[in-house]
């Protein structure tokens, strides 16, 4: 317990001090606001360039396939088989309301690594599918076409 200083000799402070609060709650924050972009990377693909693409807004609640150029498949950044996906697509799409699948391969990922995952997804029951790729007008690209 702390001592008041002045007024009374003797008496006990009764005030809570959080200045010590303060500090461990700011450099949680820190640690968080770096640490959550790394948590929502998922794979490492590089996007393929596309002229007709609309934006979509990204949230915590869409279903992401990830295929990178070594055929590896990943659920919403985790790493799963391809045999499989068809299970653990069905399993995480039993809570949530949209049941849309976005696909996410690398431009150097082979054709039918992409085509087997779209064909798990279907033998699951799932139609809606989107492919998510970059716009070729994205700055430092040079915005023309070869």
């Amino acid at each position: 317990m702390s001592m008041d200083v002045g007024g009374t000799k003797g008496g006990i402070k009764s005030d809570i001090n959080v200045t010590p609060l303060v500090d461990v709650m700011l450099v949680l924050l820190i640690i968080m606001m770096i640490v959550a972009p790394l948590l929502q990377k998922g794979a490492d693909v590089k996007l393929p360039l596309a002229a007709n693409t609309a934006d979509k807004p990204e949230t915590q609640d869409q279903t992401v396939i990830a295929i990178d150029k070594t055929d590896r498949y990943f659920l919403n950044g985790l790493p799963v088989r391809k045999e499989e996906l068809r299970t653990r697509v069905t399993e995480v799409l039993e809570t949530k309301q949209e049941r849309i699948i976005l696909i996410k391969a690398d431009e150097d990922a082979r054709y039918s690594a992409i085509m087997d995952a779209m064909d798990e997804l279907r033998a699951s029951g799932i139609e809606d599918m989107g492919l998510i790729t970059e716009p070729k007008t994205r700055p430092g690209s040079g915005g023309g076409s070869k």
